[in-house]
């Protein structure tokens, strides 16, 4: 866990100053009509980190999985995070990502194996080590979205 924490921290300090790089208007641009912009990439990226965070919390403590399932579109359109401020998005993010590694530092090693449910419809179980790591994964693919090339890997 601790490795996976640190490879967070890392990320984020690089990518806070990269993104920030990023021009207004190329950060804001929509492929597509349907598709994310940049900005609603990393306001996703927010949004996992409030539900993993919970899950990393409430899955150390509750006796039975505490389901936290994620809609990923609603939570972006109801954040409507294409109308705030890049620098307030880039922060928030930056913020959220803080608050993941503290709480993943101070887990106790006797937590790494409790699980949550990410399941929306069907229980899916998964240790919290397993989704710490994930988390990392999921963050580097989207991050390749924001600025492409940035990570060699394939993430489904």
């Amino acid at each position: 866990m601790k490795n996976t924490v640190q490879e967070l921290d890392q990320i984020v300090s690089q990518f806070k100053e990269k993104i920030n790089a990023i021009s207004n208007a190329e950060f804001s641009a929509k492929p597509l009509p349907n598709k994310w912009s940049k900005k609603e990439v990393l306001g996703h990226l927010i949004d996992s980190a409030h539900n993993n965070l919970r899950r990393f919390l409430c899955g150390q403590y509750e006796t039975t999985p505490s389901k936290i399932a994620y809609d990923q579109d609603f939570w972006v359109a109801a954040n409507d995070y294409q109308h705030a401020t890049k620098e307030d998005v880039i922060q928030l993010w930056v913020l959220m990502n803080r608050q993941i590694s503290s709480v993943l530092f101070q887990m106790s090693e006797l937590n790494y194996q409790k699980v949550a449910d990410t399941g929306k419809t069907e229980v899916k179980l998964y240790s919290l080590q397993f989704l710490a790591e994930d988390y990392v994964r999921h963050l580097k693919h989207h991050l390749n979205q924001i600025i492409p090339k940035s990570f060699d890997i394939a993430y489904s």
